[in-house]
């Protein structure tokens, strides 16, 4: 009898095990955490410890970035505006793009300077600049981190100076980076992708060695402390698609380097990005109860973009799971829904789908009609 349960289950197991020997396999990397991003849908294609509090020693200057570009939209600072240098801004240790103190910085010469030269009194200068003290600037980095969902990050300094309660995770460091891609697209190009900048007769290299050795890399970030090891974050775009890829933790500058490049190379050799549906295309017409409409279009509210294993699209299928039953009124962008994607019939990700229009609220007698049709149903 136990023989011929074993054959039993073997039976059933052998379609998931020819599925998995069909999938690539992520390489292992020498670093603590990492994680690997489809940008388009956020979608993961490997990850080891993403989740895990580590300190992001200068990457946090991708967070000062995301609130100087804001502050400049905003109008709170102007591009072109000189910031003038405080003692502690000249004092800052680590990295520098050496500034003076009691002199006036122009805003864009902070920004090449955090950004290219990681420059730590560029941060701090800059924060001053938007909220007065570096203090009310680490603030204003939580509050912006709890808007943009990174559930796992405290930021207690502007440059990502080694503290306790200084943290973040790989994930976390996704979404921001994510985020400052495609809120800020023309700002993105204009400076990530700089090799070098000179500041006081100092000529500092980017230190992301990918920008020279991958045309295909246009950012983003690298970091370094003693506790936090070396770290790199990096963007390439090949063809329509970019990956981020988020290496934290490695043993030196080189390790980093080409463990992030093993990464990148990874997803564009075995995945590729097939388009399900266009932005704002019926995924189905669901059924809205007390609407001025009896159904409401869902769908995606840009192209939705899924990465799968080279040679598998034809074997996807989607099944669409509605909220039932959905009342008006309905608001466009609205989550109605979660699409279910399957590969050979195995859930393969799931994720929301939202109303790409608007339906209000019936009058007295439709609200009325529909109260009878649901109480029957």
């Amino acid at each position: 009898m136990t023989m011929l349960r074993s054959l039993f289950l073997s039976f059933l197991l052998l379609p998931l095990l020819a599925f998995a020997q069909q999938m690539p396999t992520p390489p292992a990397l020498a670093a603590k955490s990492w994680l690997l991003i489809e940008s388009a849908s956020g979608q993961e294609l490997a990850a080891q410890a993403a989740d895990e509090r580590l300190e992001p020693a200068s990457l946090t200057k991708l967070m000062t970035a995301y609130l100087t570009f804001a502050a400049i939209k905003q109008g709170t600072i102007k591009i072109d505006q000189t910031v003038p240098v405080s003692e502690k801004a000249w004092k800052s240790q680590g990295s520098r793009m050496f500034i003076k103190v009691n002199t006036q910085v122009s805003v864009e010469d902070l920004i090449k300077g955090m950004i290219v030269q990681s420059g730590n009194d560029a941060c701090v200068a800059l924060a001053e600049a938007i909220a007065g003290s570096e203090d009310n600037f680490a603030q204003m980095m939580n509050r912006e981190a709890q808007r943009l969902g990174m559930k796992n990050s405290n930021f207690r300094n502007a440059a990502g100076m080694p503290d306790p309660q200084h943290y973040t995770t790989a994930r976390d460091l996704a979404i921001l980076t994510g985020a400052l891609i495609r809120d800020f697209p023309e700002e993105y190009a204009k400076y990530y992708s700089i090799k070098e900048f000179r500041y006081n007769n100092i000529t500092q290299p980017n230190r992301n060695r990918l920008l020279w050795i991958d045309p295909t890399v246009d950012g983003v970030k690298t970091g370094h402390t003693e506790a936090a090891g070396y770290c790199l974050i990096s963007s390439a775009r090949r063809g329509d698609r970019r990956l981020l890829s988020i290496v934290l933790g490695t043993a030196s500058d080189s390790v980093r380097t080409q463990e992030s490049l093993k990464l990148l190379n990874y997803g564009f050799q075995f995945y590729e990005a097939v388009r399900l549906y266009a932005k704002d295309q019926a995924v189905s017409n669901l059924k809205v109860w007390k609407g001025s409409s009896p159904t409401v279009k869902a769908g995606f509210q840009n192209d939705f973009v899924i990465s799968i294993p080279k040679g598998f699209s034809s074997r996807l299928t989607t099944e669409l799971v509605s909220q039932q039953p959905l009342m008006a009124p309905v608001a466009a962008g609205q989550p109605i829904g979660t699409l279910k994607v399957l590969l050979d019939g195995k859930p393969f990700g799931e994720y929301p789908v939202v109303a790409v229009e608007s339906v209000s609220a019936a009058g007295i007698f439709g609200r009325a009609i529909d109260s009878i049709r649901l109480w029957f149903n």
